[in-house]
């Protein structure tokens, strides 16, 4: 599937906040821990717990979560399909839409009982 300016978009104006506790139902769902789960993003963002809950308590949308994020160099070892969409495939000038895929993959993998190591590419 092919990413539109329109999807990047809507995806961008995403509120962080509305969709964190979505992530984390999930997680709780199959018997992962919040420290995991923070652990992830943090691998992911740089962002710690605190940041975390700042950028929560600010209703910051995707655009702005990922803006002020310092994202992990080993991102780009993220691949996979996420809700139909091939992250390497994601072109450059999606750059939101493939960071939020990234992180839903590495969400995913944490769901299905991957091990850390593996979900954060050490």
């Amino acid at each position: 599937m092919k990413v539109t300016p329109e999807k990047n978009e809507k995806v961008a104006n995403m509120v962080f906040s509305s969709i964190y506790p979505l992530y984390w139902d999930r997680l709780e769902k199959n018997g992962r821990t919040k420290e995991e789960f923070h652990q992830v993003l943090e691998w992911l963002t740089g962002f710690n717990e605190e940041k975390l809950q700042s950028l929560i308590e600010e209703k910051v949308t995707f655009r702005t979560f990922f803006e002020q994020a310092k994202i992990n160099p080993n991102a780009h070892l993220i691949k996979g399909v996420v809700c139909g969409y091939r992250i390497e495939e994601i072109e450059d000038e999606f750059e939101v839409y493939k960071k939020c895929r990234q992180m839903e993959k590495l969400i995913d993998e944490l769901a299905k009982g991957r091990k850390m190591e593996k979900i954060l590419r050490s």
